[in-house]
C-alpha cells in the first residue's frame, strides 16, 4: 500500500469524493481516505502510477502527494491552527452581526431607537447589504467550497450553507433595487430585507464549525511523539575509545557502549557486560529484563544498572521502534472517520431542495401570481431548508459529551471516538499497567519453620536494600517501618540474585536455581515456588548461613477496580479480552482474578496490531492499554484508549485517555458514548422534522387556509429548529457516566490514593509548579507526587498549583525531589 497525503478536504463527502475517482483508476484494488489525519492509502498496479493518482485528486479539486518513505508523514493539517482560524471569524461574524440585527430586526420588531438616517428604508437596507455582505466575505470558504463542489456534481454540507444564505441576500438586494426605484410597495417597511438571514445563516454554522474543530483531536501527534523515543546520540567504541556521535552515524557491526541510565539507540546483541534493561518503554511490561552476553537489546530501552558493550545489528528504518512507528501510520492511513449523517444526504438533500424550489416558482406562475410572489416562496423554501440545524447536530452533542466525559476524567480526543465507543462489543485489555497496577509488590510470605514473617521481611529486606533492582523495591515498601540493619559485603550476581553480611551473618537471596546450587533448597520448596510462579508471581528465596529462611512472592498484582470494571463490560454487552505478552499460565490467573475467560497471551509488540485486525472483523474493537507497544494496537482498533499514567506514545496514539488511570473509566465511557449518541440520533430528528413540516408550508401548501411563511418567518423556523438542537445538547450536561453502574460508585477521588497514615498529622501545602503545559504533565506531577508514601495530591494545571495532604513526615526537600525529578520546576510552596 502507498500513502499520499490529501490537502483541502473540509467534510466526509469530500473525502468521499476523493476516494470515489481514485477508486475509478484502473489498476486500483482498494482505497481508504482518512478525513482526520487527511492521508490517503491505495493498493494498485499497472498502469496506474503515483502521479496518475495525484492527478486524479488534483482535478477532483484537492490536492495530493506522495508520503516520503524514508520518514513518518507529517500531519498535513494543525488541528489548533484550524480551530483558531475558525474562532477568529466566527468573532469578526458576530461583531458585523449584532449591529445588524439591531437595524433590521431591533428597531422594527421591537421599537429600538436608530439614527434619523437609518429610518429611511433606503438607508438601512444599504446598512444591512454592507454589513451583511461582509459577514459573506469573512465567510466566503463556505461559497469557495460549496459552490466549487456543486460545479464538480460533488454537493456538500458547504453547498447548502452557500445556497441558503446567498438566495437571502440576493433576494434582499433585490428588494432594495425595487426601494431605491422608488417602489412604495417596497418602501411600507423593513420587512422586505433578510440581510440578517443571509449573514446569520453563516455565524450560526460557523459556531458548529468551531465546536467541530476544538473537540478534534491531535492524534497525528503520536508519530512524532514515537520518533522523539529514540536516543540522538550514541557512544561508538572506535579502536577501544567511547567516541559520542550522532546516532544516525551508527551502522551495523559497530560495538556501542551503553552506560547505566543511558537508553540504547540500536537493535544489537550485548557482547561484554551486566545488566538489568527496562523494556517498558516498548513491551509495556514492568519488570526489568537481565541481560548478559548473547542477549537481544532493543532501541529505545533502558539501561539500569550495569555497562553493557553492544554489536548493533539493526539501525534507522530497520529497529523495532521504526517498525512500530510504521505500524502507527499505516493504521492511521487506513482508519476511516466518523460517518456524518448531515454529510452523507447533504448529495441528495441540495438537489431535491433545488427542484422543489423552482418547481415552487413554476406553480405559482402558473396559477396566475406576479413573479415577486412566486419568487419569494422559492427563497422561503431555500431559506427554511438551510442546514443550520443539521450542522449543529453533531458538533453541538459532541462538545457537551465531550465536556461531561472531561469533568469525570475521561478524555475522547477524536468526535468518531466519542461515536464509536457506544458500538463497541469487544474490549481488548492490556495486562500490564492496565488490567495490573504496573509495578511489583509482595504477594505471599512464607517462612521456613522456626521463621517469622517478621524475621524473614526484616532480614530479607536489609539484604535488598543496597540493590537497585525493582523486585527488592517491593521488598524494602513492604517492609516499611521496620528496623533494618545495614549489609556489608554487598554484591549482585545478576540473572541470579544478591549476598552480603547481615549482623555477621551471611545471607543470600534469589531465584530458585541460585539456592538450589548452593545446596540450600529442597523440592519441597522448589515445588511451592512453581506454584506460586504458575499464578504470574516471582518466587524469591532467602537464606542465613546455609540455612533456608523462607520465600518471599513477588507480583505485578491487579488493580482494585479491575474485576468490578470487567464485569461492568459484560454486563453493557461487551466482551473483555486480555492480551500480554507474558507467559500463558501467568496471563489465565491475572485473567481469573479480573473474571476474565478470553485470553491471549505471548504476543510480541508488533503482533498486538495484527491480533485487533483479527478482532475487527467480527464488530467493533476498544483496545485499552499504556505501553509504547501498544501504539500500534490503540491506533488500529476502532477506540483506542489509554491508561492517562501510561507512556506518552500510547496516550498520543490513543483515541480516549482516562486520565485518573482507572479501568472503571472505560465502561463509564462507553455509557457516555451510547448517551452522546442517541442525544446526536434526537438531534437530526429535530432537524428533519423541521425542514420536512417546514419546506411544504413554505412552498405554500397551507396558503388554501390562510397560512403563509415568507422567508423572514422561514428564517425564524430554522433558528428555531438550531434552538431545540442546542437545547435538546445541553441535557446532556445532567449525565453522569456512572449512570447505572450497579458495581462502581461514581467515584469521589483520584485512584491510587494512599490511606491517610494513622496516628501522623497530616499537613496541607500548595506548591507552586513551572512547566506544566498539558494533561499529560498534570498526570505526570501526580504520579510522582503519590509515589511518595502518604501523599495525595490535587493539581490545577490552569493556575500551575498543586495541592498536596501530606503527613510531617514528609519534608518540603521531599516533595521539591519529586516534581524536579519528574522534569519541572517549583517556584515555592505554601
Amino acid at each position: 500500500m502507498e500513502r499520499f497525503n490529501v490537502t483541502g478536504m473540509s467534510c466526509a463527502a469530500c473525502s468521499a469524493r476523493v476516494e470515489k475517482v481514485v477508486s475509478a483508476l484502473p489498476g486500483v484494488e482498494s482505497v481508504a481516505v482518512s478525513l482526520l489525519t487527511n492521508s490517503m492509502g491505495v493498493e494498485f498496479s499497472s498502469p496506474t502510477t503515483s502521479e496518475a493518482i495525484c492527478q486524479a485528486v488534483q482535478e477532483a479539486g484537492y490536492g495530493a502527494s506522495p508520503v516520503q518513505e524514508t520518514k513518518p508523514a507529517a500531519p498535513a493539517q494543525d488541528d489548533t491552527g484550524e480551530w483558531k482560524g475558525i474562532r477568529l471569524r466566527l468573532m469578526v461574524s458576530v461583531i458585523l452581526l449584532l449591529p445588524l440585527m439591531y437595524v433590521s430586526m431591533g428597531h422594527p420588531m421591537g421599537g429600538w431607537p436608530v439614527p434619523a438616517f437609518l429610518e429611511n428604508p433606503a438607508a438601512s437596507g444599504l446598512y444591512q447589504l454592507l454589513l451583511s455582505g461582509l459577514v459573506m466575505v469573512v465567510n466566503q470558504k463556505f461559497f469557495v467550497n460549496g459552490f466549487g463542489g456543486l460545479l464538480k456534481r460533488a454537493p456538500n454540507m458547504d453547498t447548502l450553507v452557500a445556497m441558503g444564505s446567498a438566495a437571502a441576500f440576493l433576494y434582499s438586494t433585490g428588494q432594495l433595487f425595487l426601494v431605491v426605484n422608488g417602489n412604495h410597495a417596497a418602501m411600507t417597511g423593513h420587512s422586505g430585507y433578510y440581510f440578517e438571514s443571509a449573514a446569520m445563516i453563516l455565524t450560526l454554522i460557523t459556531v458548529g464549525k468551531m465546536l467541530e474543530a476544538y473537540s478534534k483531536g491531535k492524534t497525528t501527534n503520536a508519530i512524532r511523539a514515537l520518533m522523539d523515543l529514540a536516543p540522538k546520540r550514541a557512544t561508538l567504541l572506535k579502536d577501544g575509545q567511547p567516541v559520542e556521535v550522532p546516532a544516525e552515524q551508527v551502522r551495523p557491526g559497530d560495538l556501542v557502549l551503553v552506560r547505566p541510565g543511558e537508553a540504547i539507540p540500536v537493535d544489537g546483541e550485548v557482547v561484554s557486560g551486566q545488566s538489568a534493561v527496562n523494556e517498558a518503554a516498548l513491551t509495556g511490561e514492568s519488570m526489568p529484563v537481565d541481560k548478559g552476553p548473547g542477549d537481544p537489546v532493543t532501541a529505545a530501552t533502558l539501561n539500569q544498572s550495569g555497562s553493557l558493550t553492544i554489536r548493533t545489528l539493526r539501525v534507522g528504518e530497520e529497529t523495532t521502534l521504526s517498525r512500530i512507528i510504521q505500524l502507527v501510520e499505516e493504521a492511521s492511513a487506513t482508519k476511516a472517520p466518523m460517518a456524518r449523517l448531515a454529510d452523507k444526504v447533504s448529495g441528495i438533500f441540495v438537489p431535491v431542495v433545488l427542484v422543489i424550489a423552482l418547481a415552487t416558482c413554476l406553480i405559482w406562475l402558473a396559477l396566475g401570481q406576479t413573479f415577486g410572489y412566486a419568487i419569494a416562496r422559492a427563497i422561503s423554501v431555500l431559506v427554511i431548508s438551510c442546514p443550520c440545524s443539521l450542522g449543529l447536530a453533531t458538533p453541538v452533542a459532541i462538545m457537551v459529551g465531550s465536556g461531561v466525559g472531561a469533568k469525570h476524567g475521561i478524555l475522547f480526543k477524536t468526535a468518531s471516538a466519542l461515536e464509536a465507543a457506544g458500538k463497541v462489543r469487544t474490549v481488548v485489555l492490556d495486562k500490564t499497567g492496565t488490567v495490573t497496577k504496573g509495578e511489583p509488590s509482595v504477594t505471599d510470605l512464607i517462612p521456613a519453620e522456626g521463621v517469622s514473617e517478621t524475621e524473614l521481611l526484616t532480614l530479607a529486606a536489609a539484604l535488598e536494600a543496597q540493590s537497585e533492582h525493582p523486585l527488592a523495591k517491593a521488598i524494602l515498601a513492604k517492609a516499611k517501618g521496620l528496623p533494618l540493619s545495614v549489609a556489608s559485603d554487598f554484591t549482585a550476581l545478576p540473572g541470579n540474585g544478591v549476598q552480603g553480611v547481615v549482623d555477621g551473618r551471611t545471607l543470600v537471596g534469589g531465584k530458585t536455581g541460585f539456592l538450589r546450587d548452593q545446596g540450600i533448597l529442597d523440592q519441597t520448596w522448589a515445588d511451592r515456588g512453581e506454584g506460586l510462579a504458575a499464578q504470574g508471581k516471582t518466587p524469591l528465596y532467602f537464606a542465613a548461613q546455609g540455612k533456608l529462611l523462607g520465600l518471599i512472592a513477588v507480583a505485578d498484582t491487579i488493580r482494585p477496580e479491575s474485576a468490578a470494571a470487567v464485569a461492568e463490560l459484560k454486563e453493557l454487552g461487551v466482551t473483555p479480552v486480555l492480551l500480554t505478552g507474558d507467559q500463558e499460565a501467568t496471563a489465565r490467573a491475572v485473567a481469573a482474578q479480573a473474571g476474565m475467560e478470553d485470553v491471549i497471551a505471548q504476543v510480541l509488540p508488533h503482533e498486538k496490531e495484527e491480533q485487533i485486525r483479527r478482532l475487527s472483523e467480527t464488530g467493533h474493537v476498544a483496545m485499552v492499554g499504556d505501553g509504547i507497544n501498544d501504539a500500534p494496537a490503540l491506533t488500529r482498533a476502532q477506540v483506542g484508549i489509554a491508561i492517562g499514567a501510561g507512556a506518552d506514545v500510547a496516550l498520543e496514539a490513543a483515541d480516549v485517555v482516562l486520565l485518573k488511570s482507572s479501568l472503571a473509566d472505560v465502561p463509564a465511557s462507553i455509557r457516555l458514548s451510547r448517551k452522546v449518541v442517541k442525544n446526536i440520533k434526537e438531534n437530526l430528528f429535530w432537524a428533519f422534522f423541521y425542514n420536512i413540516i417546514g419546506i411544504p408550508v413554505a412552498a405554500g401548501a397551507l396558503v388554501g387556509v390562510g397560512i403563509t411563511l415568507n422567508p423572514m418567518i422561514a428564517a425564524a423556523a430554522m433558528s428555531l429548529s438550531s434552538f431545540c438542537v442546542v437545547t435538546n445538547a445541553l441535557r446532556l450536561n445532567g449525565f453522569s457516566p456512572y449512570q447505572g453502574s450497579k458495581y462502581l460508585p461514581e467515584p469521589q477521588a483520584e485512584p491510587n490514593q494512599e490511606p491517610e497514615p494513622e496516628g501522623e498529622i497530616l499537613m496541607n501545602k500548595t506548591m507552586n509548579i513551572e512547566g506544566m503545559m498539558c494533561v499529560h504533565c498534570k498526570a505526570h506531577v501526580e504520579k510522582a507526587l503519590q509515589a511518595i508514601p502518604g501523599v495525595t495530591v490535587q493539581v490545577d494545571l490552569e493556575a500551575g498549583q498543586a495541592a498536596v495532604t501530606c503527613p510531617d513526615t514528609v519534608t518540603v526537600e521531599d516533595l521539591t525531589k519529586a516534581v524536579v525529578d519528574a522534569g519541572y520546576t517549583v517556584k515555592g510552596i505554601d
